[in-house]
């Protein structure tokens, strides 16, 4: 027993030794010195309107003559204070970190550092103050581009190709927690690819390289000195590191920043349609094969998609080449697709894969108070409600009794809505609630109840079990794919 113990011990020590793996550094000490001098600190001062009152109460209780924090609180008001005067006064608002990307002084930090600051200040590792202006700023991705004139060639760091960041490499993150400055902090890239739903773009970068309030801007650095992220957000039960920070990666942000840095301002892809997720049961209902891309929930009338032939209830497979697999695949390759470009897009209609090339447009100038604008097909005859047992449902058409009930729009004029719903029932089992306008059900156009009717017995008869609606709720449109109930 004990030589066949050392005998798979062996083994084991062998596999191990045969991985490729980098070699542990002994010291980071090269590493940070070459970079320390390009990264910098962030200050900023916002002007606020004050009343003329003073807020800051008294310490809570006092503190013995040998206390070691009697220096730390020697300037803590024992008593209130006069108050300031009323009107616009300056104050710091936050401290954040950059780093520079051009010798030139351009340098990058977070949106959230700067928010709605009146002036802010670069500090760089020498101990050089200069004051900073905004080139350009994206609130998407959280990122700004500043410009300081330091009067000579600054040092400055390249950023790397984040899609070669493997989990388990090293990474260094510098910055200037709780105001320290100059902190460094190493650990491994711990995962790739996190949606933590701060914006439509997540793809963040995890890391356990120590990141706490003030590193926010900061780059994090692969061990070639390039930076593969910019440090933005930490998840922490107790407000410091526990070792989960999140990095926009480089490849997200480098193409915003040259937008920022060319035109001072973004500008994405934009196709015009609403998207969602391809679950089991829509995928079933579809008849696609695998649950994969992005289905088209609406078009926007006149943009882009629409104006290459798109539909409603198309599933976006691959965009310009590239396989989609969810909708945020698909938003992150559509918005880094140059204004202009025609390219083609695959979808899955009627069964079956075909080809569009469409022309990109830009999302900042897409006018969000006409997005919801459709064009309407004429309504059908207003009729009784309509009983569908098999979904669990009753409808009813679109009159001027039905919009004062349900505060309907004037736009509203297509579909019907939905008056009851059997909590039993599959549809209620969906999440369908009074007050959902079906607009189609299994991809046809719905004018009046009894089209509803029509089209589930229609399933029915083609013996299927899922039946596909598309509804509006609140402005949104969505499909579901509800079974039928068939006794």
């Amino acid at each position: 027993m004990k030589k066949t113990l050392t005998y798979f011990f062996l083994i084991a020590v062998v596999n191990v030794a045969g991985l490729d793996a980098k070699p542990v550094p002994d010291s980071f000490a090269n590493l940070a010195e070459k970079l320390l001098p390009a990264v910098v600190n962030v200050s900023t001062i916002e002007s606020v309107e004050t009343r003329g009152n003073n807020n800051m109460p008294p310490f809570p209780f006092p503190l013995p003559p040998n206390s070691p924090f009697n220096d730390f609180f020697k300037d803590y008001p024992q008593k209130q204070q006069p108050a300031p005067p009323s009107g616009p006064q300056k104050r710091p608002f936050s401290l954040g970190s950059g780093f520079v990307i051009d010798p030139a002084g351009f340098i990058i930090t977070n949106n959230h550092v700067i928010g709605k600051a009146t002036e802010i200040k670069v500090r760089l590792q020498d101990g050089t103050e200069l004051e900073a202006k905004i080139v350009g700023r994206d609130a998407k991705i959280d990122i700004v581009l500043l410009k300081v004139d330091a009067g000579k060639p600054l040092p400055s760091v390249k950023f790397a190709d984040s899609n070669k960041a493997r989990i388990g490499d090293w990474v260094m993150a510098i910055g200037n927690p709780f105001g320290l400055g100059g902190s460094v902090s190493v650990g491994i890239v711990s995962a790739r690819g996190r949606d933590i739903k701060s914006g439509p773009y997540d793809d963040y970068i995890q890391t356990d390289a120590a990141i706490n309030k003030g590193n926010s801007g900061g780059p994090l650095f692969n061990m070639e000195g390039e930076v593969v992220g910019i440090n933005t957000a930490i998840y922490s039960p107790t407000g410091g590191s526990v070792g989960i920070g999140f990095s926009i990666p480089s490849n997200l942000a480098f193409p915003i920043i040259e937008q920022l840095r060319q035109f001072g301002e973004t500008r994405r892809g934009w196709l015009g349609v609403r998207i969602q997720n391809v679950d089991p049961e829509l995928a079933e209902s579809l008849g696609l094969k695998k649950i994969t891309g992005a289905l088209i929930a609406s078009v926007n009338p006149g943009e882009p998609a629409a104006m290459a032939g798109l539909e409603a209830g198309d599933v976006i497979l691959k965009y310009d080449g590239v396989d989609i697999k969810d909708p945020r695949a698909l938003m992150r390759v559509v918005a880094e697709t140059p204004v202009d470009k025609s390219i083609k897009i695959t979808v899955w209609r009627n069964r079956s894969e075909k080809v569009f090339e469409v022309r990109v447009g830009r999302l900042e100038a897409h006018d969000r108070t006409t997005q919801e604008s459709e064009k309407q097909p004429t309504p059908g005859q207003a009729q009784g409600k309509v009983v569908i047992k098999e979904v669990g449902l009753t409808v009813v058409a679109i009159n001027d009794q039905v919009r004062r009930n349900f505060r309907l729009g004037k736009k509203i004029n297509s579909g019907v809505i939905v008056l009851e719903v059997d909590p039993a029932g599959s549809a209620g089992k969906r999440g369908m609630r009074p007050g959902d306008i079906i607009i189609q059900v299994n991809q046809k156009d719905i004018l009046n109840p009894v089209d509803v009717k029509t089209q589930i017995d229609s399933i029915i008869q083609d013996k299927k079990k899922i039946v596909l609606f598309l509804f509006e709720r609140n402005g949104d449109r969505r499909f579901s794919a509800i079974p039928v109930q068939v006794n």
